[in-house]
């Protein structure tokens, strides 16, 4: 007899989300209106995580910032007439920085920020509910700096990065389109041969029901929630800063790879009603009482069960990528400041997620999913107007290149490549007090691609899900700075 384990941890192959799509750049309200540029800038205590060779050029003693962003993203997939968009909810990402001068060639600081992060919220009954349904990400990052001023044109930083988060997704075991066809095997094998068999007429009922439900259902049969944690993870920012002349600055810095990992994970299940629920049950008792049967006769029944997941935990790991990124600035006259940043993603580094069970007495299998990641650029270009003595104006423009491979396209992540425009200012109401506004526009050039996973009603049998993407992000981001 065939075996047929609906696996539900599968859904814990949705992890990627710490990538593409959900690399948040949103750390420093100014830095958000020019286009996230600031590798090539002196930003006094944001410094800290765009190149931390910046923070020694404090202009007081002592320099705080926070701020916090409303991110409103929404994606659309259609194919063959279907569509559906996601409800996401507002993700809201934050920062925050103190940065104080030691000696005048000495600065040192901390910060708080959260470069990845967001939530994702497709229908719960859609096409690929079997991939994702919901996700919401969330990670954390508490950087500690120095800064040293080796002449008054040269200087270098490092921070240790100290890195945590936690994710909750949530995505159906088996599509309507793999449960219904279920239903017709079922039914294939057994419908001549039913009324013959020698069971009761009440479970010969049973079956006819368990078929019917199968081959008209209109909704996956059952749902996972996993929840992890990523415990902390150390990893390290370092930067160079170089003024060519008064008018311009170049810049280099290197955020490292960190490994996250969730040691132990939680999962629960839901069912999409009470009668599938009790239709599992069923089908559980009757093959293990009549299977042996069947088989002799040459009746070759799938068997669904469920692995007791909910008495185990998962364990999983997978990097945040490396960033590289090169920076210049130019000041044409007092009030202009004019900046370009290209960087690196070193998305190469996620080839795969494997995720792995801690009680090996449960006896599920290792789940290896495969993601081939490319290394991608971002090209950002932001400028710098200051008005009067109280007001700068600010605007950016960036391109942004997916990682995602076409045939690796999964929902979860519908990333694509994105072309952001960014607008804002800064107002001083008092001496050394700044209010930054911010506003992101993010468009999402729209893509055809699919999607490659094993059908869990037939094992070895590949499936495809694949259509076209579409997705756009809007972010106000506000803050608040001030020095003495």
């Amino acid at each position: 007899m065939k075996k047929l384990v609906v696996l539900v941890m599968t859904c814990m192959l949705s992890l990627s989300v710490f990538a593409e799509g959900y690399q948040v750049n949103l750390l420093s309200t100014k830095q958000t209106g020019m286009g996230h540029v600031g590798v090539g800038m002196k930003l006094g205590a944001e410094s800290m995580h765009f190149n931390p060779a910046g923070l020694v050029f404090l202009k007081t003693n002592m320099d705080f910032s926070l701020g916090i962003s409303a991110v409103m993203a929404k994606a659309k997939y259609s194919n063959a007439g279907y569509s559906a968009k996601t409800d996401n909810p507002v993700s809201t990402p934050l920062y925050a920085y103190a940065g104080f001068k030691i000696y005048d060639n000495l600065a040192a600081g901390i910060s708080l920020t959260t470069p990845y992060g967001s939530s994702l919220k497709w229908p719960k009954h859609w096409e690929g509910a079997s991939l994702i349904q919901d996700i919401s990400l969330k990670s954390y990052v508490i950087q500690p700096t120095l800064s040293y001023k080796i002449t008054d044109k040269l200087s270098i930083g490092v921070g240790l990065q100290l890195a945590w988060g936690n994710v909750n997704l949530s995505r159906g075991l088996m599509s309507v389109k793999d449960f219904q066809g279920l239903g017709n095997t079922m039914e294939e094998k057994l419908g001549s041969l039913l009324p013959h068999l020698p069971i009761s007429e009440t479970e010969k009922e049973a079956i006819q029901n368990m078929i019917g439900l199968m081959k008209n259902t209109t909704v996956p049969p059952a749902y996972a929630r996993l929840e992890g944690n990523a415990h902390m993870r150390v990893g390290f920012n370092v930067g160079i800063m170089y003024d060519i002349c008064d008018k311009v600055t170049v810049g280099l810095s290197y955020r490292s790879k960190i490994k996250m990992r969730v040691k132990e994970g939680d999962a629960e299940l839901t069912y999409s009603n009470r009668n599938i629920e009790n239709m599992f049950g069923q089908m559980e008792l009757l093959l293990s009482k009549y299977g042996e049967m069947l088989a002799g006769a040459g009746v070759d029944i799938p068997n669904i069960s469920i692995p007791k997941y909910d008495q185990g935990s998962f364990h999983a790991e997978l990097p945040l990528p490396s960033n590289t990124t090169l920076g210049v600035s130019y000041r044409p006259t007092d009030r202009w400041e004019l900046a370009l940043d290209l960087q690196l993603v070193g998305w190469n580094a996620y080839d795969s997620l494997n995720v792995y069970f801690n009680e090996a007495e449960l006896g599920i299998k290792p789940i290896k999913a495969e993601k081939n990641y490319k290394t991608t650029m971002t090209y950002r270009i932001g400028a710098s107007y200051k008005a009067t003595e109280r007001l700068d104006l600010r605007a950016g423009i960036y391109y942004d290149q997916s990682p995602i491979r076409k045939n690796f396209y999964n929902p979860e992540t519908p990333g694509m490549n994105k072309l952001g425009f960014s607008a804002g200012l800064t107002f001083e109401p008092y001496k050394n007090l700044q209010i930054d506004l911010a506003f992101l526009y993010i468009q999402g050039f729209s893509k055809n691609a699919k999607y490659s996973y094993e059908n869990v009603v037939t094992p070895g049998v590949i499936d495809t899900f694949g259509g076209k993407y579409k997705s756009t992000a809007f972010t106000p981001s506000i803050g608040l700075a001030y020095r003495f």
